[in-house]
């Protein structure tokens, strides 16, 4: 565990900084609260002969909720000694990259290694039935792998491909797209036939994000 915390910066702190204080395990504790572990594909698919895709894949996802964004940057903080205000300057640069950013792991099993470039992540209501609202097509953007703070806190395990993928909290009105009647939200991750879910209550702390993103329409 480190021990040497960065020095205090000249400003205060307020109430919004207190990650600024964690200790590592609370940090790390913080950013494993919103991991999920899945599977696209049916644990008993048939093998198949052909190579060009694997039978099923294992699946995690982490959603880089603004509380993991800041156990991440505290994470950083403490590995580099950075200051308050450069830990402050991780947490605005990962809020910036997308109104919300989920962390995608895939790891083919048997046959094909490869993740297909058509594979699809949509992020809806875990009661979501076509034509209902609440359902929104993810992007994955791989530059996002530079923003220290949507790293998330848990070492790599290079078995699994990785994909930063941004997700819209508003819809085309301007309205939060998991409106409060929304409880449960999953993940579905599709590809080439096979899809799989993880899901996660939704956040006060996306609602929040939602609402203020809302506000400034």
């Amino acid at each position: 565990m480190l021990l040497c915390l960065p020095a205090a910066d000249a400003s205060p702190q307020t109430q919004q900084d207190t990650y600024l204080s964690w200790p590592v395990e609370q940090a790390e504790t913080v950013g494993r609260s919103m991991r999920a572990d899945g599977r696209a594909g049916g644990r008993f698919d048939m093998r198949i002969l052909k190579t060009d895709r694997a039978y099923n894949y294992k699946l995690r996802a982490t959603w880089l909720t603004p509380e993991v964004i800041r156990a991440s940057a505290r994470i950083e903080q403490l590995r580099s000694r950075l200051s308050d205000a450069q830990t402050r300057a991780l947490v605005a640069e990962a809020e910036a990259a997308g109104q919300t950013v989920i962390l995608v792991e895939i790891d083919p099993r048997e046959g094909s290694g490869v993740i297909p470039l058509d594979w699809r992540a949509v992020l809806q209501a875990k009661d979501w039935k076509p034509g209902m609202p609440g359902s929104v097509l993810g992007v994955s953007t791989p530059q996002l792998k530079l923003v220290k703070a949507l790293a998330g806190v848990v070492r790599r395990d290079y078995s699994y491909d990785v994909f930063w993928v941004v997700f819209p909290l508003l819809d085309d009105t301007g309205a939060p797209v998991f409106a409060d009647a929304i409880r449960d939200v999953e993940l579905v991750v599709g590809i080439h036939e096979k899809e799989g879910a993880v899901s996660w209550p939704v956040p006060a702390s996306i609602r929040q994000r939602a609402l203020a993103l809302s506000q400034k329409k």
